[in-house]
């Protein structure tokens, strides 16, 4: 397993694209945290691995259409234990709409495995395919 903070993100985002649930598991330290800022159902901060894994992460699946999913990373830029990491996700959500937003996560690596992070991503767009009725959104992109 590599530990260098740039190759742990990079393998970790490639292991979401893929859906290799090992390989997300292992890259976050058991205490890891993730806040998601903003005011949607998922915004706060997840803590511990399980937290951000089973509930964050998995909590996604019921509003994506399975097998949509698409992510791809776009760039990483890494100083010491930080690295950002910019990325696409797509997907049709069971709402009739298209989830496309471009995100960015701000990662903390130690000893090989993510400590935290904070994603920033248009949370306009999140609310408006994958929490219709949140706030008054209407799905994007439906019909």
């Amino acid at each position: 397993m590599t530990t260098e903070p740039r190759d742990v993100v990079i393998r970790y985002v490639e292991a979401v694209r893929d859906g290799d649930a090992d390989v997300i598991h292992d890259s976050f330290a058991e205490d890891a945290t993730w806040h998601y800022p903003g005011d949607l159902p998922i915004s706060k901060v997840w803590r511990g691995r399980d937290a951000i894994i089973n509930d964050f992460l998995g909590g996604m699946g019921p509003v994506l259409v399975p097998g949509t999913m698409k992510i791809e990373l776009v760039g990483t830029i890494a100083e010491g234990d930080r690295v950002v990491a910019e990325w696409t996700s797509k997907a049709r959500t069971v709402y009739g709409g298209t989830y496309d937003n471009r995100c960015v996560g701000i990662y903390m690596v130690r000893d090989g495995r993510i400590v935290s992070v904070v994603e920033y991503a248009d949370t306009g767009h999140v609310a408006a395919t994958l929490f219709p009725g949140h706030g008054g959104s209407e799905p994007a992109g439906a019909v």
